[in-house]
């Protein structure tokens, strides 16, 4: 088989094992910075051209977008869409993940168990925003925030008005979001692949941190999951329409509930965690799924 991989640095942990684990499994894998990309969009003959050359014919295609080049990522992808190419995550099912307000929404619509969410346009009213969140102590949330970056966790009623109505004043759009004093400072991620959890982990955050992702210093370990959790991450993943994804849980007292679904999770993190074989797992349900022109986008909204 021959795969494509969009990653813009052949350095990375993830971009590398996925490489390995394609070549160990006998495929020929080129790795592709897609914001080096040129897409010629027409009817007949659509191509994508790279380093100079028109891109061959591929079989599959592996999306590693990096939240900041969402919308030329995910343009270059549906180019590869467009020409018969199997999509371990489809454009429209990253493009749905990344948009936080969207994909609170589609989580709601099908169930999923979520923090009290406010969102408002007009934030001179921040009192009723952290009512309507279940008082502070809260957490506030750029939409356009990724890894931890442009989360804030208003403490008290002063501090939460202050953060909101400062954001506001810059034309920030925000989530307001009840906050889980319960999880004491951990997540859990679960890496779904397919319709199946195949593994977890439990991340912390740095002391005097709530937040746990681990570029900001959080640490990770093994996590056994519920089958509630279970049954959560994959129907998130589903939701969402990705094959592939890392599902962030916060186990509440009432139950699990979902902070994101990430569509190009970190390998890292997890396979030292759970000492499992991500790559090789990715790899072997691409050999499984991958058909030309499936294309199909299993979510929807």
């Amino acid at each position: 088989m021959k795969i494509a991989l969009l990653s813009r640095n052949q350095k990375l942990y993830s971009t590398r094992r996925l490489v390995e684990a394609a070549q160990e499994r006998g495929h020929e894998i080129d790795t592709i910075d897609h914001l080096k990309c040129y897409i010629n969009i027409t009817s007949n003959n659509p191509t994508i051209r790279y380093k100079g050359e028109d891109l061959p014919k591929y079989d599959a295609v592996i999306p590693r977008i990096g939240a900041s080049v969402t919308f030329y990522g995910t343009a270059v992808l549906r180019q590869f869409e467009m020409m018969g190419v199997y999509p371990l995550n489809e454009s429209v099912a990253i493009s749905r993940s990344r948009d936080k307000l969207r994909s609170m929404q589609l989580l709601a619509r099908k169930g999923v168990g979520l923090p009290v969410t406010v969102f408002a346009h007009q934030t001179s009213r921040a009192d009723e925003i952290i009512e309507m969140a279940g008082g502070a102590p809260v957490v506030i949330k750029l939409l356009e925030g990724t890894q931890g970056i442009g989360v804030v966790l208003g403490e008290t009623q002063k501090a939460a008005e202050s953060i909101i109505q400062a954001f506001g004043g810059v034309g920030s759009n925000i989530l307001t979001q009840q906050f889980i004093k319960e999880a004491g400072g951990s997540d859990i991620r679960c890496l779904v692949i397919g319709d199946k959890v195949v593994a977890a982990m439990k991340r912390t955050g740095k002391e005097g941190d709530f937040r746990s992702n681990l570029h900001r210093g959080g640490s990770a370990e093994l996590a056994k999951i519920t089958a509630i959790e279970r049954k959560t991450a994959t129907t998130a993943a589903k939701a969402m329409g990705l094959r592939v994804c890392g599902v962030d849980l916060l186990r509440a007292n009432h139950g699990p509930v979902v902070m994101e679904v990430n569509s190009s999770p970190g390998l890292e993190g997890i396979e030292g965690a759970t000492g499992k074989d991500i790559a090789g797992m990715i790899i072997e349900h691409i050999e499984k799924t991958a058909k030309e022109g499936n294309t199909r986008t299993r979510g929807k909204g």
